[in-house]
């Protein structure tokens, strides 16, 4: 059930966030998950990221494109951040280790994560230039969505 918060501790949470170039999201999960292990915050990660999936696909029926942009953004980079701290134990915090471990997983997984990664990308662009369309977000969102599953199935089998 979600918990609304006051738009005050909204709006300073969001300006930390930015300094880190993280979704509100992202650094609320991260802040949270500092001294967790490796499977736990993997596990919370992409939890986090199924849950801005199905954010996304409601919103997308309510026609709000920028939201289904941002909340499709952060569930792609929240899968990566998962893949990393389930084989790595590291905590990702940079866009620049996003990219490095994105080729990661497309090493190991194939050529179709540089696909759901660059419309993933390009959404996350999207959101603050305002361009994006609705069959931009809706092509992206089945591979946003294949990338979540293949994380989250690697994380059943450890």
């Amino acid at each position: 059930m979600p918990y609304a918060i006051p738009q005050r501790l909204y709006e300073i949470v969001r300006r930390e966030a930015e300094k880190y170039d993280l979704t509100v999201e992202e650094y609320i999960l991260e802040t949270a998950l500092t001294n967790s292990d490796r499977h736990k915050r993997a596990l919370e990660y992409i939890r986090v990221a199924e849950e801005l999936v199905d954010q996304a696909e409601k919103e997308l029926e309510r026609g709000s494109i920028l939201q289904v942009a941002e909340k499709l953004w952060g569930a792609t980079a929240l899968a990566v951040k998962a893949y990393v701290a389930w084989r790595e134990g590291k905590i990702v915090k940079s866009h620049r280790e996003l990219w490095e471990y994105k080729n990661v997983l497309k090493r190991e997984l194939g050529e179709w994560i540089q696909d759901a990664w660059m419309h993933a990308h390009g959404l996350h662009t999207c959101f603050y230039e305002n361009w994006c369309t609705d069959e931009d977000v809706r092509e992206a969102l089945p591979r946003v969505k294949k990338l979540i599953e293949h994380i989250r199935t690697m994380l059943r089998e450890d």
